[in-house]
Order: C-alpha cells, then sequence, then structure tokens
C-alpha cells in the first residue's frame, strides 16, 4: 500500500509593540497583547475551530482510516490558554480520537539549532513536557523549526533518542532523486529522513485560490490523480503544510473547506493508497539511501536556506547579540526574563528583517507586521538593548554590572516608594475633597440664617460702621461740623419713633461729597 502523510505546522508568534529609544530602561513591557489577542481570535475563527471541527466530522465517519500530523510550538500554546481555550480544547478532542499524531519541535520556534546545543536540548525537553501535559502523548518524531534540517542537526536528534525526523525534499539537495521515498541521515543511520513534496504541498498551500494559474480550480478528484500518478515512481507523498491554509491563507469562500472535506472520500476510492503519520511510515518503510545535507535547508522561499532568516547583516546582528546572552540566562532564575528568552528567540522576528524584494517579497510583506524590514530591526533591538540590561541586572558578572545592578535595585526600591507615597497622596486628597464638600454644605445655611439683631422698643441698631465713624467725629471736629447739625435738624423723620442715632446713621451713610471732612480722610489714612 502506498502513503499519504498529511502534516501541519501550528504556530503563532507573540508580536512586540512599537517600542522606542526611549522605553529602553523604562519599560520592560514588550507585547502587543491588543494586536496578538486581535489575530489570534481571527485565526481561532476562520481557521483552527472551524477545520478542527470538520476533521473531527472525518474522523467520526472514516475512523482511524484517517490520519494527520500536527506540530503546535509552544508559543501558540501559551496564546490558546491565554486568548482561546475553546481551540485548546478543540485540539484535545482530535487527540482523543487516536488519528492524530503530535510532532516534537523548540518550544520557542526558534533558530538555536545550529548555534547552542544546550539551549537546543533545552528548548526541545520542554517542547516535549508541554505536549505531554495537554494532550497526554509524547511525542516520537521530531520536526525542526521552519523544516530546517543539516547532517549535524540529524545527528543531534538521533543522540536525543528520536527516530525519525521531517524535512524539506530541496532540489538542490536531492538532485536526481525523489521526495517520495524514505531516507537517512549520513551521520548517524539509525534517523530516518521524511521529504516534503514541495510541488503537491505548495499546490494547495500557496496556488489553490490563484486564477491566473493553469490548472485553477483545483479539486480533490484532480488532486488526488496527482498523488497517484506520483506514487507510481514512489512509495509515499509527504504532504506538509501551515494549518492556516485552510480558511486564514486560502479563504472559505475558494472552497478550501470543502476541498478538505472531499479529500478522504477521493482517497479512499484508490484502494492502493492510505493515510499514515511519520510514525507509522517509518515502522513500514526502510531507507532507499543516505541523503546529505552539509548545509542547513529549510521550506523557506525559493532558495530553502535560511537565508529568510539570517541573510543579511541586520538579522545576522540581532541574531548574534540575542545568543550572546545564552550563557547568562543559564544562571539567571528570573521567571519573567526567562519568559521573554523563549519570546525573543522566535524565528518571526528575524523573518520580518528580511529584505528579499523580488523572489519571495510578497510573501514577506504578507506576514511582517512592520512598514519596512528596517522598522522591524530597530524595534527588535531596541526590546533586546533593554532586555540585556535586564539580564546583566539580574546576573551580574564584572564590577560595573555589579554596581549597575545595586544601582538599579536602588532606583527600583526608590520607585516602589514613590508609587506607593503617590496612591497614599491620591487618597488623603480624594478622602479631604469628599470632607469639604459637606461642611460647605452646612456653612452656607449658616451665613443665610444671619440676620440683623432687632433693637429693642425705643432703641435704634448701632452698626459697625457707626461707631467707628463716631469715634472719628469726636476726635476730630470739622470746620463745617455746625452746617452739617443744621442739615441733620432740617430733615424730618418720618417714624417719630427714630431716634437720633438713626438720623445720625442715615446721615453718616449718605454723606454730601463736597462736604466730607479733609480731617476724616486723614485719620483712615493713618489707619
Amino acid at each position: 500500500m502506498k502513503t499519504i502523510c498529511l502534516y501541519f505546522q501550528v504556530h503563532q508568534p507573540v508580536r512586540f509593540k512599537r517600542y522606542r529609544f526611549f522605553n529602553i530602561g523604562n519599560d520592560h513591557y514588550y507585547y502587543d497583547d491588543y494586536l496578538n489577542e486581535s489575530i489570534m481570535h481571527r485565526v481561532a475563527h476562520k481557521c483552527y475551530l472551524p477545520a478542527n471541527k470538520l476533521l473531527l466530522k472525518l474522523f467520526k465517519e472514516f475512523g482511524t482510516k484517517f490520519k494527520v500530523s500536527f506540530s503546535i510550538t509552544g508559543i501558540a500554546l501559551d496564546q490558546f490558554r491565554l486568548y482561546a481555550p475553546e481551540v485548546l480544547d478543540s485540539f484535545k478532542e482530535l487527540a482523543a480520537t487516536g488519528c492524530v499524531e503530535f510532532l516534537s519541535e523548540t518550544y520557542s520556534h526558534s533558530l538555536v539549532s545550529f548555534k547552542d546545543p544546550n539551549e537546543f536540548k533545552k528548548q526541545v525537553d520542554l517542547h516535549r513536557e508541554v505536549i505531554k501535559k495537554y494532550f497526554n502523548v509524547e511525542p516520537k518524531v521530531f520536526r525542526g523549526t521552519e523544516l530546517i534540517y543539516s547532517d549535524t542537526i540529524g545527528a543531534l536528534i538521533g543522540e536525543m533518542g528520536y527516530n525519525v525526523i521531517v524535512t524539506e525534499g530541496a532540489k538542490h539537495i536531492l538532485g536526481w532523486k525523489s521526495p517520495n521515498f524514505m531516507y537517512c541521515n549520513t551521520i548517524n543511520p539509525k534517523l530516518k529522513v521524511l521529504l516534503r513534496n514541495y510541488e503537491l504541498s505548495d499546490d494547495l498551500a500557496f496556488r489553490f485560490s490563484n486564477k491566473s494559474w493553469a490548472e485553477y480550480p483545483l479539486t480533490a478528484e484532480k488532486y488526488v490523480k496527482w498523488i497517484n500518478n506520483v506514487l507510481k515512481h514512489g512509495e509515499t507523498v509527504n504532504l506538509f503544510m501551515d494549518y492556516e491554509t485552510f480558511g486564514e491563507h486560502q479563504p472559505a469562500e475558494s472552497g478550501i473547506f470543502e476541498f478538505l472535506k472531499q479529500f478522504p472520500k477521493e482517497v479512499f476510492r484508490k484502494k492502493n493508497i492510505e493515510f499514515a503519520t511519520p510514525s507509522e511510515i517509518s515502522e513500514k518503510l526502510q531507507p532507499v539511501s543516505a541523503i546529505p545535507v552539509p548545509y542547513p535547508i529549510s521550506w523557506a522561499d525559493e532558495e530553502r536556506d535560511l537565508t529568510a532568516w539570517l541573510g543579511n547583516d541586520m538579522q545576522e546582528d540581532a541574531y548574534n547579540r540575542l545568543y550572546s546572552l545564552t550563557d547568562k540566562i543559564q544562571k539567571c532564575n528570573d521567571p519573567k526574563i526567562i519568559t521573554d528568552w523563549k519570546y525573543l528567540q522566535a524565528s518571526d522576528h528575524f523573518y520580518y528583517m528580511c529584505t528579499k524584494v523580488f523572489s519571495d517579497g510578497q510573501v514577506h510583506s504578507y506576514f511582517n507586521p512592520f512598514d519596512s524590514p528596517y522598522d522591524a530591526y530597530i524595534n527588535y533591538m531596541n526590546i533586546l538593548s533593554d532586555f540585556i540590561i535586564r539580564v546583566n541586572t539580574a546576573v551580574p558578572e564584572t564590577k560595573q554590572d555589579q554596581e549597575l545592578a545595586t544601582l538599579a535595585a536602588i532606583i527600583y526600591e526608590k520607585n516602589l516608594l514613590i508609587e506607593k507615597f503617590e496612591s497614599q497622596i491620591k487618597k488623603y486628597t480624594t478622602v479631604s475633597k469628599t470632607s469639604e464638600i459637606p461642611q460647605k454644605a452646612t456653612t452656607q445655611p449658616k451665613i443665610a440664617e444671619k440676620k440683623p439683631k432687632v433693637a429693642p422698643k425705643g432703641k435704634a441698631v448701632i452698626t459697625a460702621k457707626e461707631t467707628i465713624l463716631k469715634k472719628a467725629t469726636k476726635a476730630v471736629k470739622p470746620k463745617n461740623a455746625s452746617k452739617s447739625a443744621k442739615a441733620v435738624k432740617a430733615i424730618k423723620p418720618t417714624n417719630k419713633k427714630t431716634t437720633k442715632s438713626s438720623v445720625n446713621e442715615k446721615e453718616t451713610l449718605k454723606p454730601k461729597q463736597n462736604n466730607k471732612p479733609k480731617a476724616v480722610k486723614k485719620v483712615a489714612e493713618k489707619k
């Protein structure tokens, strides 16, 4: 029986926010939570949930005859748990059917495999643990980040206990050979190598909805005919692609879900073809020869090499500066720094810095959240600069680092105290404002309630102004006093009970401007 191996990669990077130069040393949170959550919800509802629902239906219809394989990065699982737990539950349902195999890879979807073997093993072990935690299975097959592979990486994978690895069937390593056979590693022949049929995989992943393509539209019946023709001169067809092909890269309107629904039905009409997982194929097939890969390959771009991530000086600089911290990170116990270290290693950040224009420029621009590769580089290096300061503070080695660490600790403590005092000040100001409001309400009526004292019968009210004026007039006798006295006598009071003091009050309150005594002015000035 000839076999078809369906393998899907599931990955979503943790995207960084716009981090300016002036944020360095002040802001230690690097992530754009809104963007990460919105993208996760969009892809979940376009791809993950409907595709998983369809696969579950197909598993129930065909049983264990229909099988697929998944590789889900640790970073993607973290975001499922935070933003879309229903997606994680749907993958658990698929795992419970027994029709799915989960592959192992680096937790961070990183490029550490050819930089630091110890860090590489650490990340692979961490990913293996999280797969076992969520799906209760232990991966047996390894898949490198973006299908990166070389002879030395394969030998390292064999030492770690894996028997099978999947990678790209690149033309420049195959030559006249076919990707539709099982191969083995040149250094460690015990490690079997499954190669991706990139032509048939890209027909579905990239060309499915392209109306200018000569084979458009692609139906399940036509696709299975192509596979059957290929298998006449081969043993297995390995179809490896992003899981986001279904619903995200190829929208639902293109008919991609209907294609996936009809695909196993068309395959089962051919009695000589069956579905199998990578571990089942490794048990069934034997290697036809070794496949020499002296330099790393991948499934990215036309070149099928590492130039998508390490093809220019910006990428090299960022990559080398990041992994120069490996020794210090191993000594660090700060959980926040460890988490940031994992997310900083994602290969996507280096992919955004790619300056390819002609061969695969459209593909790179589709996945790049930045306006240009240079913006991506500046943003990443700003974040990395702040991260380096934090690592040097947490793990000081030189005297200068220790001094900086102590200063940073002092500043941190003072900032905490300032925040504490500011919160207390705000608390007290709010309390004082709330206490002042009822006081104003109570004092205002008191002012309004003050009424002039009613004099007893036969007596007039003596005001403060009167007493001051009386003292002033007694102290100084004005020259025109006789005239003012005559004026007082001439006034006839309307009320008979009005006393002399009241008459004087009227006179003093309404004096004539021309008759103001100069002496009173002088006394007032002296006072």
